[in-house]
C-alpha cells in the first residue's frame, strides 16, 4: 500500500462518484488515496479493522479461507464499492479477505476520524446504512438463489461471477481442480454431483475440465444457462 500524496486527484475522484456531500469537511481533511498492486492484499480475514476504503479505481477480489488454509473467490468487485463498512459498524475483525486483481486506487479514512467527525453526521450515516443493507439484500438473494435454481444454473452463475470481465479473458487461469469441494458446499450441492454436473456442462461445450481447473469457453451460453444471475 503506497499513500497517493495528491489531493486534486482525490477531489476528482470524490466529484466522479458524487461523494463531496458524503463527508463533512472535517472528514474530508482526513480522507487520503491509498495506491495498491496487483496481488497486494487490501485487507486480511481475521485482522483488526481499522480503514473505511472506497474503491475508485481498479479491480478487487474477495474471498474467504478455511482453518486448513483452503480458499474461495466469493465475488469481484469494481468501482464504486466500499470495504470495510461491516466491520466499522460492527466493530469487528476482517470478515474476508480482499486482494488487487489489478493495480487499485482506494480513498481511504481511518476509523477513528470517523467516529469522532463522522458518528453523527446525517449523509454518512444514511450511505453506510445504504450499502450495508445492499450487501445483506445481496447476502439474502445469495441465499434465496441456492434454494430456487438447480445445480447447474448456480455453479453457471458461480464460474461467470469468477471470470466475468471479457477484458480479463486472457488473464483467466478458471476455477481450480482443488477448491471444488468448497465451491460444493458454496452452491449448496454434494462434491458428486458438482462434478455430474461438470461433466454435463463440459459435453455441452460451455466449460473445459482441465487436471488443474475448470474453464469457461461459451460465456454466452453460460449466461444464458444462468439466466444472466452473478453471484455476488
Amino acid at each position: 500500500m503506497k499513500k497517493i500524496e495528491n489531493r486534486e486527484q482525490l477531489n476528482n475522484y470524490l466529484k466522479e462518484y458524487q461523494l463531496e456531500s458524503i463527508f463533512n469537511k472535517s472528514l474530508i481533511e482526513h480522507l487520503a488515496l491509498y495506491s495498491f498492486e496487483q496481488g497486494e492484499d487490501i485487507c486480511s480475514q481475521g485482522d483488526t479493522s481499522q480503514y473505511l476504503y472506497l474503491l475508485v479505481k481498479g479491480k478487487i477480489k474477495i474471498f474467504t479461507s478455511s482453518s486448513e488454509g483452503r480458499k474461495l473467490i466469493l465475488s469481484f468487485k469494481t468501482p464504486l464499492y466500499l470495504i470495510g463498512d461491516i466491520e466499522y459498524v460492527q466493530d469487528i475483525d476482517i470478515i474476508n479477505t480482499v486482494e488487487a486483481v489489478s493495480p487499485v486506487i482506494m480513498i481511504g479514512i481511518q476509523y477513528q476520524w470517523l467516529k469522532k467527525f463522522g458518528s453523527e453526521y446525517t449523509p454518512l450515516l444514511q450511505f453506510l446504512l445504504e450499502t450495508v443493507t445492499r450487501k445483506f439484500y445481496i447476502k439474502s438473494n445469495f441465499l434465496s438463489f441456492n434454494l430456487l435454481y438447480p445445480v447447474e444454473v448456480r455453479l453457471a452463475s458461480y464460474l461467470l461471477s469468477i471470470s466475468f470481465y471479457d477484458s480479463d479473458a486472457h488473464n483467466d487461469s478458471g476455477l481450480s481442480i482443488n477448491r471444488l469441494r468448497d465451491v460444493a458446499d458454496l452452491i449448496g450441492t454434494s462434491y458428486r454431483h458438482l462434478n455430474r454436473v461438470i461433466q454435463q456442462l463440459c459435453a455441452e461445450g460451455l466449460i473445459e475440465r482441465t487436471k488443474e481447473s475448470i474453464i469457461v469457453i461459451n460465456r454466452d451460453a453460460l449466461s444464458t444457462l444462468a439466466n444472466h444471475n452473478i453471484y455476488e
